[in-house]
């Protein structure tokens, strides 16, 4: 376990959560979970549950934390659909009809958002092409974003993550795999990727709460997603061993994160140590 300054850690006044990996592997919670979250209460320190995951809306995503025996509010959750929805705002803000490779549940977090959803029919055209992670996926709905993304639509992906972490014994292909599918189609990479490392769920998080760089971590398992989205937003990186990163990533890595601990339990006692040593 890396020790890291105690000032520093006393100045966290928020945690940025990844989820898979981090408080739990698939369908199962980590048993140091809930006793990390109620620390963090005990100090007065908040948390945001963040997760490149954009196969659920934030109904479902809390519905799951429920069935955890995690209590969270809807500003308590970021995801990478939220990121992608308000990048849409603010760079196509003419954008209201999205041909979206997600599924049912990801296509109804951005119609609640304002969105309308295109069908495959090639006369209903779509404004941009959305891709993220999809479970449900079909042939002929690849072949539709294939189409519109190579006849020029805008065309963004919700995440780089090639793989989902799973405890299932199969291999969840996730939407940079998708992706790379369709430049091999089209001959064409996303226009932007969002989410991890993307920093605009951090930035959201930081505006939503008023809080500087220096009042964050962010926590995860994975190197190229959780540690440099920390890095590109200036927030403490913490990495947690309980995942997919191992202590060999680690030491081949090309930027180390802040803090390395093998779980989110060791983290806690580290934040609430820096909070009982005098100042001098």
């Amino acid at each position: 376990m890396m020790n890291f300054p105690h000032q520093a850690l006393r100045r966290i006044r928020h945690v940025a959560l990844d989820m898979d990996g981090t408080i739990y592997a698939g369908q199962t919670l980590f048993p140091w979970t809930l006793p990390f979250l109620r620390r963090l209460g005990e100090l007065d320190i908040g948390h945001t549950f963040l997760t490149n995951n954009p196969s659920k809306s934030t109904r479902d995503y809390l519905a799951q934390l429920a069935k955890f025996g995690v209590t969270a509010s809807t500003d308590q959750l970021y995801t990478s659909a939220h990121a992608t929805i308000e990048y849409l705002r603010r760079h196509h803000p003419d954008a209201r009809r999205l041909f979206l490779l997600g599924t049912p549940s990801m296509v109804a977090e951005f119609e609640s958002a304002g969105f309308t959803s295109t069908s495959e029919d090639a006369s209903d055209e779509p404004d941009a092409v959305i891709v993220g992670f999809d479970l449900t996926l079909t042939f002929a709905r690849l072949g539709r974003a294939a189409w519109w993304i190579r006849n020029g639509k805008p065309y963004l992906a919700t995440n780089p993550d090639r793989v989902c972490p799973t405890d299932q014994p199969t291999v969840l292909v996730d939407c940079g795999s998708l992706c790379a599918a369709l430049k091999e189609a089209t001959g064409r990479a996303p226009d932007v990727v969002l989410g991890k490392p993307d920093p605009t769920m951090i930035q959201g998080i930081l505006a939503r709460h008023g809080l500087r760089c220096d009042e964050v971590a962010m926590v995860g398992d994975r190197i190229y997603t959780d540690v440099r989205m920390a890095q590109n937003a200036g927030v403490m990186s913490v990495l947690v061993l309980s995942g997919e990163c191992t202590e060999a990533d680690v030491a081949h890595a090309e930027r180390r994160p802040d803090l390395i601990v093998p779980t989110l339990g060791e983290f806690g006692q580290q934040l609430a140590a820096a909070r009982v040593v005098p100042v001098r």
